[in-house]
């Protein structure tokens, strides 16, 4: 999407009232949910250096921003799919 169109996008929805929003939807927030609500901290990363083959990295790139989000997305699906066969 186009910086432009997000920005008249964000200028529409800016524009809108709460009544004119449809939060159908969307569960509660009742007591049972914050009883049962817990903070996920993120495990801590390591920063490295990797070589990629060059048309892998323009690919990841070319999904936009966050490339590296993805990579560490891709490698750890990988991880939970195989961690029990070591």
């Amino acid at each position: 999407m186009k910086p432009d169109a997000i920005g008249s996008d964000l200028k529409r929805v800016d524009a809108l009232r709460d009544e004119d929003i449809d939060y159908s939807d969307i569960p509660e927030l009742d007591a049972e949910f914050f009883r049962k609500a817990r903070v996920v901290v993120p495990p801590r990363k390591q920063q490295l250096t990797i070589r990629l083959d060059t048309d892998v990295l323009a690919w990841l790139k070319s999904q936009g921003k966050g490339y590296q989000s993805r990579i560490n997305a891709i490698l750890r699906a990988y991880y939970d799919a195989h961690r029990d066969e070591a």
